[in-house]
């Protein structure tokens, strides 16, 4: 077994450089075959992500001098600027490297989630091309196995660290359910989109996007059957919102006391959540006077950010224990296949021996020879067979003071140990 892990990151190497070495979906293919085909290894899988690119494969020999000649072609980088951000690990250092990735303990952002989906994309793309079999396809399903147990056992993803995030929490701590709450979401940036995706995925169903321009509103709003609507109808809708979460690149204030007063009159005093992640503010800081109002900054989510950033560091020194408990178990399971195998190999060995010398026994009696005779010289050739390599075994170990070998050979052998 000699499995490898060949790769860069966002700890090693800059954007620039990720950018070069990273593979495009038809690189992707290209790129598997070209491993396979020129027999830069037996098989292999590659992830390659905003802030990763690592090559996983089982090779025949230890050396990674191959792989790393072969990416450098497929690149066509300049080798001092390459290995001076590579890392290698090797067989259980590979496999911890993995399950590590997958677990999110390798990540940017320490837990995140999205990285085990990506893993799992890259092996299936190695699927699919016949990339990937043997050993290399057990040891993913294992890392797909200890990451679900991480995810599971720890609290390694359970806190937010994105503000988006953050904010969707936070109105889940409110609302006992988003799925009977409207939310108003202000903006049409990549925060409020990745805020209207994660309320979506905890079955909020309804949800109003206003936007200075409803077509740049509508470019992700029909994703999650949102309503659209402008700016400047807000004041006629908020009292609709539970949540207002708002985050727009806007200099002026836009939802101000009065209208969140006029809109809690409407709502019969129903109280109201809004979160304000804007810089400058989106929301002037006297709502959060209002009975029944609840205002939230992006400072006050910068601290529970913080919170659960400690959080998941404590979370990951359990994941990081599991990591090697797991690993270990799969390198004895690796080395107990590799004892089966030898076995396999010793029963074979001794099975040719024994019919070689059973053979000639056999024409030795049809011929005529005396049974007697025959049965001597048969238990003699066959003794000296099986005891050759052994006894030869144990000669180079004497000869070269090597008494460690030489008990383990005694002891294999069922001998008494040495006095």
């Amino acid at each position: 077994m000699n499995l490898l892990v060949l790769g860069i990151n966002h700890k090693t190497a800059t954007i620039d450089l990720r950018e070069k070495i990273a593979f495009s979906p038809q690189q992707l293919r290209d790129a598997l075959l070209q491993l396979k085909e020129q027999q830069v290894a037996q098989n292999g899988v590659i992830v390659s992500t905003c802030n990763r690119t690592e090559i996983y494969c089982e090779l025949e020999h230890p050396s990674s001098g191959v792989v790393v000649d072969w990416l450098q072609q497929f690149h066509k980088l300049d080798s001092e600027t390459l290995f001076s951000c590579l890392y290698t690990h090797h067989d259980q250092a590979a496999v911890q490297h993995l399950m590590r990735v997958a677990s999110g303990l390798d990540s940017l952002v320490l837990g995140e989630p999205q990285i085990l989906g990506q893993v799992k994309q890259a092996y299936a793309k190695s699927v699919d091309l016949d990339a990937i079999n043997g050993l290399l396809e057990r040891l993913f399903h294992k890392t797909f196995t200890v990451a679900k147990r991480i995810r599971t056992e720890t609290d390694i993803g359970g806190n937010a660290v994105s503000v988006a995030f953050a904010a969707c929490s936070l109105a889940r701590q409110i609302f006992e359910s988003l799925e009977f709450s409207t939310v108003l979401l202000v903006g049409a940036g990549e925060t409020i989109e990745l805020v209207a995706k994660h309320l979506y995925e905890h079955n909020c169903r309804k949800i109003i996007v206003a936007n200075r321009t409803k077509e740049r509103a509508k470019l992700f709003a029909d994703a999650f059957g949102a309503d659209i609507i402008s700016l400047e109808e807000i004041p006629e809708h908020i009292h609709r919102a539970d949540i207002v979460i708002s985050s727009t690149a806007a200099s002026l204030l836009i939802i101000g006391k009065s209208m969140v007063e006029k809109a809690l009159n409407k709502r019969r005093h129903q109280p109201m959540l809004l979160i304000d992640i804007a810089v400058p503010r989106d929301i002037e800081e006297e709502v959060g006077e209002l009975n029944n109002a609840y205002l939230y900054t992006v400072d006050d989510l910068h601290s529970i950010i913080e919170q659960n950033r400690e959080q998941r560091k404590i979370a990951a020194v359990r994941a990081e224990t599991i990591v090697d408990e797991e690993s270990m178990e799969f390198m004895t399971w690796i080395r107990s296949r590799d004892a089966v195998n030898s076995i396999k190999q010793y029963r074979a060995h001794s099975e040719l021996l024994k019919n070689e010398v059973l053979n000639r026994s056999i024409q030795a009696l049809a011929s005529g020879t005396d049974p007697e005779k025959v049965l001597k010289e048969l238990s003699n050739k066959l003794t000296n067979k099986l005891i050759h390599a052994p006894t030869q075994a144990m000669q180079e170990a004497a000869r070269n003071g090597d008494e460690r070998t030489l008990d383990v050979l005694r002891q294999s052998l069922g001998l008494d140990p040495q006095k």
